[in-house]
């Protein structure tokens, strides 16, 4: 377990804790009538905690971000292809303890199993250490992929072309200029909805800015959303 423990960067008191983590509900089937305890009722708690800890770091560190795009990015990183690809990476079905049976049918490479265990493992470090002690290790593990995930689940210019089309607006990306040297140019772009400009982006590409300004809309939008409380309001103020 020390291996495992190094992976996470976390080092258990509590050791039970880790193993009832890793212990597959198959292994009951092995054990007759002792009663012996399995990993669901940890991945429960874990799924809860991995939510939530997810949710304060991109509420905390992606200020105006539209909930909606906070929604994504959230289920980017928690799903199970996601805990699946996490596990893997710390050669977690090494340590699982399972059926003879549940591993003969590939138990120790199975994704459900591997996120489901990965959940748990949270849990068990909670448990042990405390909300810091859990946060940290979710910190180390999961969002340490924001960037990659960010860039595989956010689409801000379709999500921009979904609002502006429940506003009955058109939206528009105009250059506005580059600058910086040939090798490192920086292009702005200028993004309009009804002819009117309500945002800027800059990026190493046209693409890119038009992204930087897409996403920057949907923040002013988000912000004056929460002042309005109305989307119709957001509207006027686009007409005006």
């Amino acid at each position: 377990m020390e291996g495992l423990e190094q992976k996470i960067g976390y080092v258990f008191k509590d050791r039970t804790l880790l193993a009832e983590a890793l212990t597959h509900r198959s292994r009951f089937g092995e054990q007759g009538g002792e009663e012996m305890v399995c990993n669901e009722r940890l991945e429960f708690l874990g799924d809860s905690i991995l939510g939530f800890v997810v949710a304060e770091y991109l509420f905390i560190n992606r200020p105006g971000m539209p909930e909606g795009s906070m929604t994504k990015l959230r289920a980017e990183l928690v799903c199970e292809k996601a805990l699946y690809e996490v596990a893997a990476s710390i050669d977690l079905g090494r340590y699982m303890v399972m059926s003879h049976g549940e591993e003969v049918m590939g138990g120790r490479k199975r994704p459900s199993l591997l996120a489901d265990a990965m959940e748990a493992i949270f849990a068990a470090v909670h448990l042990d250490g405390g909300a810091q002690a859990s946060r940290d290790v979710i910190h180390w593990l999961i969002i340490s992929r924001l960037e990659d995930a960010e860039k595989s689940s956010l689409d801000y210019k379709s999500e921009l072309q979904e609002y502006a089309q429940s506003v009955g607006r058109s939206v528009y990306y105009v250059p506005a200029g580059e600058h910086g040297p040939a090798h490192r140019k920086k292009f702005r772009v200028e993004v309009r909805l009804g002819g009117r400009s309500v945002a800027f982006g800059e990026g190493s590409s046209k693409k890119a800015a038009e992204k930087a300004a897409a996403r920057a809309a949907l923040e002013r939008f988000e912000v004056q959303t929460r002042k309005t409380e109305n989307i119709e309001s957001i509207s006027n103020i686009n007409e005006g």
